[in-house]
């Protein structure tokens, strides 16, 4: 099953990473890598699909806290799962963005408010860099990757956009490819979910007359400068994507290359 030649209707932005071509002329294998959001609004029809995609390692991304708030993923078979929390939920900007979307009183953030919520998202994305959750949880992702037992894996969070989307950036950029194709994939997040997306928006201000539908559409959306932010906070920190891999992240050259093994043709 190619990158383009399945849906999942529950989860309308899931995709293979195959196909994507790296820097040196060859490409990510299908089948291998698929991200997703949460599994839990697949619909019965949307299994069988899940069965012949047959992860055979499912990594949740996801914190207990939100996962007790979500239906819980329908999987198919008996993937291995591997939840690796990535969220910090003393960090001001994630509480601002969870209150934001369960339609909690936003009295107590007029600071983060008046900064915007686009600024508060690329807050988040510098986070997924320097984060010690998201470093650790990244670290162990792109290891579980590398390892040919957890083939095909399938990762996600919640919405399958920002988490999942740098996930899904460490991979293909630990894969050497080419990073116009990352940035596009990043992107087409956004045309596959805008009748969701609207719909969500309709919802949330059907709860929440006030709610500006400007003020929570950048939540939904994925957007340049969010990865943009990440970027350059690794250009900060680390001066180079390889040093973050290696000394954030740790992943060494013994694993890049059972991920490129494993995971390239």
């Amino acid at each position: 099953m190619g990158r383009r030649d399945w849906e999942l209707v529950g989860a309308p932005n899931a995709r293979d990473l195959g196909g994507l071509p790296t820097a040196d002329g060859r490409r990510v294998r299908a089948g291998r890598l698929i991200r997703t959001p949460a599994l839990g609004r697949l619909t019965d029809a949307d299994l069988p699909v899940l069965g012949k995609l047959a992860p055979a390692c499912v990594v949740d991304l996801r914190d207990a806290s939100e996962m007790v708030v979500a239906p819980a993923d329908r999987l198919v078979g008996e993937p291995r799962v591997v939840h690796l929390p990535i969220l910090d939920p003393a960090h001001p900007v994630f509480t601002y963005v969870s209150a934001l979307l369960l339609g909690h009183d936003l009295e107590a953030y007029d600071e983060l408010a008046r900064e915007g919520t686009p600024a508060a998202m690329a807050a988040i994305y510098r986070w997924f860099v320097t984060g010690e959750a998201a470093r650790a949880g990244f670290g162990t992702a792109l290891r579980l990757a590398a390892d040919a037992d957890n083939l095909p894996l399938l990762f996600h969070c919640s919405a399958g956009k920002d988490r999942t989307g740098w996930l899904a950036v460490l991979l293909l950029t630990a894969l050497d490819v080419d990073p116009a194709a990352i940035r596009a994939d990043y992107l087409c997040h956004n045309e596959l979910t805008v009748s969701l997306r609207e719909v969500l928006l309709e919802a949330m201000v059907g709860r929440q007359p006030a709610l500006d539908p400007e003020t929570v559409r950048p939540v939904l959306e994925v957007r340049p400068e969010y990865l943009d932010a990440a970027y350059e906070e690794v250009r900060r920190v680390h001066g180079s994507f390889d040093a973050y891999l290696r000394d954030g992240l740790g992943v060494t050259d013994e694993v890049r290359d059972a991920l490129r093994d494993n995971l390239l043709e």
